[in-house]
């Protein structure tokens, strides 16, 4: 007997469609399984015959093929387990062909019969809606995240005894496996600990309004300054001022998590920002993504959020010369021998560096680094990532008068307050096009989002002169400038704000 059920794998975080064909013939007993398949999938038959044996059904010595279609894509995962001993249930005549018409199946199976959470489930959902299909049965750990995709049923399943009692003719499927429901509001609204406080930090104002223009912008920052001058304090305060995660924003990063198998038991999106930051020990595999089984690197799983590198030049050069191509295209490309992966990783990338090893430089009383520890030091650090920089600030050591509690310190929500206002200008600006932040504004539409008088034309000439900028150094003051307009409320770029935007880029 011949039958075909419908399931998903990701390539990437993109979801693709796999039928599971199954035929059960007369003839030497054997069980074979085609079609491309990596090593957990070959897996399967073992998991799959032993967990049918524990909960009471036995295969025929018949001769069994499943082939997983279409044979020329590559299946890695353990999600195929539970279409492959549905289509066997089927062929052996446990309940009819047409009760599984239209239903994806995915899930993992243990040797007892029990479904066991899968990775990209989100995303498999969400290409299965888009096709038409209406219903998705995933194990019970997976169906939140499942069930967060609208205008599709989702149920969630502890076993497999339960979807053989679901297939059955003229049962109740609402009884025995009820579709699993979520409130969206209470899922969007932000209910986890308080982000960290800017009014936590103690004076460096510069640096302050530097993460500002950041954060409203979404531009990358570089911070400048010695050991305990705040560079990381402010770092992990940046998510606290971000606008919040659209509901969109949210799908995407939580399809990333998804495939990542980051997700937590019982979390159906991530509804903030994200904020990675790495040991300088970690790999370019580890940052940027792929593998032998490609996965998403610490860069993709920051995208909509921040990723932030502490002690910068104590990176591997070749790991941070390897964010070159992600912070200019906003993807990473993992080339494999069948095909490029293409993974998200649009970030604000925000770093923290000393000004030389020990880090006191130009304190000379304090600084015993020699000239070429420090140009070597530095040299880590190589001219096109810090020309990716749209804004470096320098801290100076806090001063004493600051941590005393000489003046009260102005907290996130206001500065939050004034990054959203200035985000509402840009949601309104670029409505219509594929920009969200002016750091994402391309080069043939600079002139058009950042249009300059006569005033300004002339400013931006000398300090292109004197500064000895190139394209994408003019491009970016640019583009800054025009978020220190927003921040300002005002419609066209001055010349203060273009020598504000030019002063970042000094250090």
């Amino acid at each position: 007997m011949f039958c075909k059920i419908l399931s998903g794998g990701v390539t990437g975080i993109q979801a693709g469609f796999v039928w599971v064909e199954v035929d059960m013939d007369s003839g030497l007993p054997s069980f074979t399984m085609v079609g491309s398949l990596g090593n957990e999938v070959r897996e399967s038959r073992e998991r799959v015959g032993v967990a049918l044996k524990n909960t009471g059904f036995s295969l025929p010595a018949s001769r069994v093929t499943v082939n997983l279609a279409p044979a020329d894509r590559h299946k890695e995962g353990t999600g195929f387990d539970l279409p492959i001993a549905v289509g066997l249930l089927q062929a052996m005549d446990y309940f009819p062909k047409e009760a599984t018409e239209g239903i994806l199946f995915l899930g993992e199976l243990g040797l007892s019969g029990e479904l066991k959470k899968v990775r990209g489930v989100l995303p498999i959902v969400r290409a299965a809606k888009e096709a038409g299909i209406r219903e998705c049965i995933v194990p019970a750990e997976n169906a939140v995240e499942g069930a967060v995709i609208p205008g599709i049923c989702v149920r969630g399943a502890e076993n497999i005894l339960q979807i053989v009692d679901c297939l059955q003719e003229g049962v109740d499927r609402e009884r025995i496996l009820p579709r699993t429901c979520v409130d969206r509001n209470r899922i969007m609204a932000d209910t986890g600990e308080p982000p960290l406080d800017f009014a936590h930090v103690c004076g460096q104002q510069t640096a302050k309004r530097g993460a500002e223009i950041a954060a409203a912008g979404f531009h990358n920052l570089l911070m400048v300054g010695p050991p305990g001058a705040g560079k990381s304090m402010i770092a992990k305060r940046i998510p606290g001022i971000l606008p919040p995660l659209l509901e969109e924003e949210c799908l995407e990063v939580t399809g990333i998590y998804s495939v990542a198998g980051k997700l937590e038991d019982g979390q159906a999106l991530v509804t903030r920002r994200p904020f990675q930051s790495p040991h300088h020990t970690i790999t370019q595999t580890a940052l940027i993504g792929g593998g032998k089984r490609p996965r998403p690197g610490l860069i993709s799983l920051s995208h909509r959020g921040v990723l932030f590198l502490d002690e910068l030049p104590e990176f591997s050069r070749d790991v941070i010369d390897a964010l070159r191509q992600p912070l200019e295209d906003a993807v990473v490309q993992v080339a494999r021998l069948d095909g490029n992966i293409v993974y998200p990783a649009d970030v604000m990338f925000v770093a923290a560096m000393n000004p030389c090893p020990c880090g006191f430089y130009p304190d000379r009383n304090r600084c015993q680094c020699t000239q070429p520890q420090i140009l070597r030091y530095r040299g880590k650090i190589s001219g096109p990532i810090l020309d990716r920089m749209d804004l470096c600030v320098e801290l100076k050591a806090v001063e004493i008068q600051n941590l005393q509690g000489g003046r009260a310190e102005e907290s996130s929500a206001k500065i939050r307050a004034r990054v959203e206002g200035a985000r509402m200008l840009q949601r309104t600006r670029f409505a219509g096009t594929m920009y969200r932040f002016n750091a994402d504004i391309g080069a043939a539409d600079v002139e058009r989002f950042c249009a300059l008088r006569a005033k300004e034309k002339k400013l931006m000439e000398k300090l292109y002169e004197s500064m000895g900028l190139g394209a994408r150094g003019y491009h970016r003051i640019l583009k800054v400038a025009r978020t220190i307009a927003d921040l300002a409320g005002e419609e066209w770029i001055a010349e203060e704000h273009l020598l504000e935007a030019a002063g970042y880029r000094l250090v």
